[in-house]
């Protein structure tokens, strides 16, 4: 992600299936714009066919992740979305996160978690086809949360292009 990205964001921030799970365009675009600098936050465009599509954060757990309990060492968060509604129900959101979490497990990270809302029920379809198991719900400083997990050994063989 860099400089120019963040009139995209500002945009995808607005629409209404990315606003009713973020919340606050104003708010998220501050927090986003400030996790540039964090060096436990990388931040990425997703592409699909050289178009953005989708934001993902990809984050190393700190205290503000002290509600998803004891962690192998290395583990990491993600959360994304998916940009423009013509990309939504296309199976963009699990190729998306079954291919950036088999990049991260070449890197060695051991684990990827995740914490939708339990009533976000089309993110926790595409986690779970992506490899992501149910673990628990936890509590967070945005609220209540579905702690999900996915290991090595969890992604699912075949990768198949969004329809």
């Amino acid at each position: 992600m860099t400089d120019e990205d963040l009139s995209a964001i500002r945009g995808w921030l607005q629409q209404s299936h990315v606003r009713e799970w973020w919340g606050d365009p104003d708010v998220q675009l501050a927090l986003i714009d400030g996790d540039r600098d964090d060096p436990a936050m990388d931040q990425y465009i997703m592409l699909l066919n050289d178009e953005a599509a989708g934001y993902l954060q990809c984050y190393t757990l700190t205290a503000w992740n002290a509600g998803f309990g004891p962690q192998p060492d290395g583990t990491r968060g993600i959360d994304l979305f998916i940009a423009g509604e013509e990309h939504l129900g296309r199976g963009l959101g699990p190729l998306a996160i079954r291919t950036f979490c088999g990049l991260m497990f070449q890197r060695g990270v051991p684990r990827i978690v995740t914490d939708p809302s339990p009533a976000n029920a089309r993110a926790i379809s595409a986690y779970e086809k992506a490899g992501f198991r149910r673990d628990r719900l936890v509590e967070t400083p945005d609220g209540p949360a579905l702690l999900m997990s996915c290991e090595p050994g969890d992604l699912p063989h075949r990768q198949s292009e969004p329809s």
